[in-house]
């Protein structure tokens, strides 16, 4: 009997595992975006070289780097959703705004909008 039991609860185990299945998440959002500004304090300063970048991934997470003149200054994770075309990103852990963007293509680049129509990042 102690065999009956054993094998059905093996059977139980192995039937509920295989039900657990994670969504596949095919977003347009999913890569590294990207936005590089330059600063010049002075005509005879030194120029910087500022890079902003996101990292999104399936599990409607991501990283956030800032890089001036190559070494990383601030990293941070964030989670996005999607609703309605409009990406919400939540940056855990700081006092970063909440950002809400949408995604735009021309002449074959895409870039994440602002509201206002002002560039976030360009697709790599």
């Amino acid at each position: 009997m102690k065999k009956l039991f054993s094998f059905l609860g093996i059977v139980a185990i192995v039937l509920a595992s295989n039900c657990s299945r994670i969504p596949e998440n095919n977003d347009d959002v999913i890569g590294i975006w990207s936005d590089e500004e330059i600063n010049v304090s002075s005509p005879t300063a030194k120029q910087e070289t500022v890079r902003h970048e996101w990292i999104f991934n399936d599990a409607y997470l991501g990283r956030y780097h800032r890089k001036t003149n190559g070494a990383i200054t601030f990293k941070t994770d964030f989670k996005w959703s999607i609703e309605d075309d409009t990406y919400t990103i939540t940056y855990l852990g700081t006092d970063m705004p909440v950002e809400h963007v949408h995604m735009q293509s021309t002449n074959g680049v895409t870039i994440l909008a602002d509201n206002q129509g002002q560039t976030m990042a360009t697709r790599e």
